[in-house]
């Protein structure tokens, strides 16, 4: 018989200790461990025997098809998913409060329940009636889908078989989940680990595409264990700045597909529009003869984007100037600054600089070193950059500019999009430029500051 015994959960990484401590053991950190009881086995026999397996050859007769995917009418996410969703699936969905990612699952199982599909909302967080509020505030009031508010994942998971259960099911969200076999709260490391299994093995089993929100911490990593993450099959993450009307979608694991592609979105008073073509969105705005603001040309995925780095550098009154960075790696600027500084003696200690990437944008990339040196350059000297022009290369400490991947696509969005003038490290073979797109091909630091017209 199993008896109940005592432990100490981190709910930061999921540690378990045998007594509470103010720190975590494992990863450090103060006043996240939780009384939680668990079940233990006890009494002879309590290893239960294992049966032998089946081993199969990885090679394969016959071609194995893939998976057949369930487009979701949304094509920006379609794309960030592979190509749609797959039956048997789990998904798990991630974002600050109030980005959007609500508003996002609904309007999906709307479009998949108008092409036909059995669709569920489950919500835990909200009443029906909140629910179909949204809805009717995005014209989706007529919408065939199947709605519930329970909190309990064993009703849920029994609700995903028979012939006619849903195919596409959504639970808002993982934190307000529990399972009653646990003795502990939920939102939990163990109650979120036990439901996400319960569930996931539920809509494995009835090959059900399972869609699963889940909070993120303060750091932006999804809360609760670690584990969750490598449960679910896909993970994304909805992206943005609540100021800013643009919402970016991420994956950043996915078993069907590429990772680190992006989808772009646009809050709209009637929800999440699709944009198809960022470039064009992140620039409608920009000006040319701006000093500080260059054009990225970069690569999120498959996609490239091109968007405007601004740079602003000020004589400081401080000890330690500021150094404040939106939508870059804050340490990637400080040792581009020192570059600058030590190899092409371009004043900028004593100086506070800010850096921002425009429309919301998080760059990760280290071909936008190019275009970061560019717009301080530009804010230094108080020229603008030439007109109409991109830049993207990555810069060694000795000041070399290296060469970055999937040049000819930067090249072509670029001059799709009219710009006049690329500026990259010099190839290791010769390109062929498209038409109407003039090259500039420094391959140090100083040569780029000849470009920007010099430092005085």
């Amino acid at each position: 018989m199993a008896k109940p015994a005592v432990s100490y959960i981190c709910q930061q990484c999921g540690g378990a200790h045998r007594k509470w401590t103010g720190r975590c053991d494992h990863c450090g950190a103060w006043n996240t461990l939780v009384e939680e009881r668990v079940e233990t086995p006890s009494g002879p026999g309590k290893r239960a025997k294992g049966r032998r397996i089946d081993m199969q050859p990885l090679a394969q007769s016959e071609s194995v098809a893939p998976p057949p995917r369930m487009k979701t009418g949304l094509a920006e996410f379609d794309r960030v998913a592979g190509g749609g969703l797959v039956r048997g699936s789990a998904t798990l969905i991630g974002g600050d409060p109030g980005i959007g990612k609500s508003t996002l699952l609904l309007q999906l199982v709307c479009r998949l329940a108008a092409s036909g599909h059995r669709t569920a909302y489950i919500s835990g967080e909200e009443s029906a009636d909140q629910v179909r509020m949204r809805a009717m505030r995005l014209g989706l009031g007529n919408a065939t889908v199947d709605l519930a508010t329970t909190t309990n994942a064993g009703d849920v998971a029994a609700s995903l078989g028979g012939p006619d259960g849903p195919e596409i099911v959504v639970i808002d969200s993982i934190q307000t989940m529990y399972l009653s076999t646990l003795d502990s709260a939920p939102g939990t490391v163990s109650q979120v680990r036990a439901t996400a299994q319960e569930l996931i093995r539920a809509a494995k089993l009835h090959d059900v595409a399972l869609l699963v929100v889940g909070h993120v911490t303060k750091d932006g990593a999804i809360a609760g264990p670690r584990v969750l993450e490598h449960m679910v099959d896909t993970v994304l993450y909805f992206e943005g700045d609540r100021s800013h009307h643009f919402r970016i979608l991420r994956g950043v694991k996915n078993r069907f597909g590429a990772t680190d592609e992006i989808g772009v979105f646009e809050m709209v008073e009637t929800g999440l529009s699709e944009v198809p073509n960022p470039s064009e969105l992140f620039l409608a705005d920009r000006r040319d003869e701006v000093t500080g603001a260059v054009v990225f040309a970069g690569i999120e995925g498959s996609r490239p984007v091109l968007v405007e780095i601004e740079a602003l550098v000020a004589p400081s009154t401080l000890a330690s100037p500021r150094r404040n960075v939106v939508g870059w790696d804050s340490s990637r600027l400080a040792m581009l600054t020192a570059v600058l500084e030590a190899r092409c003696g371009v004043p900028l200690s004593g100086r506070d600089i800010f850096l921002n990437v425009a429309g919301g944008l998080k760059i990760a990339e280290t071909a936008a070193d190019l275009a970061v040196a560019a717009a301080l350059i530009s804010s230094v000297t108080g020229r603008p950059a030439p007109p109409r022009c991109v830049f993207f290369g990555e810069v060694a400490l000795s000041a070399e500019l290296r060469q970055v991947a999937q040049t000819d696509a930067r090249l072509k969005e670029a001059a799709k999009l009219g710009f006049d003038m690329a500026v990259m490290p010099r190839p290791r073979k010769k390109l062929a430029a498209p038409t109407g797109l003039s090259l500039g091909q420094p391959a140090t630091l100083a040569e780029l500051i000849e470009i920007m017209g010099g430092v005085s």
